[in-house]
């Protein structure tokens, strides 16, 4: 079974509320296809990838995010531009649904 689904029912099991985050849709070179899924605790660990780096981290960012106000949302990754001198290795841009699953 998917670590992701495990955690999932794991979490579930224990009352303990999570966000899925799942890639939506891709555009140009990403590190991920649509359907890739991580699971995102209250605590910032996590299950799984998106495709790590710094589009991982906003999408982690928003999760928390959804772990406060318990709202879905569709974060947009832009891979493409560099931020603060970094290359971007992948160059597309990824559009991934964040949503809380409270038990």
């Amino acid at each position: 079974m998917n670590d992701v689904f495990r955690e999932l029912r794991e979490s579930l099991a224990q009352g303990l509320p999570v966000v899925v985050a799942t890639v939506a849709a891709t555009r140009g070179s990403t590190p991920r296809r649509p359907g890739a899924r991580m699971l995102i605790r209250a605590d910032g660990t996590f299950s799984g990838t998106i495709g790590g780096g710094c589009g991982e981290a906003e999408v982690i960012y928003e999760a928390l995010e959804a772990h406060k106000d318990g709202r879905p949302r569709l974060v947009h990754v832009d891979l493409t531009n560099p931020i603060d001198g970094d290359d971007k290795i992948c160059g597309g841009v990824m559009d991934v649904f964040v949503e809380p699953i409270i038990p």
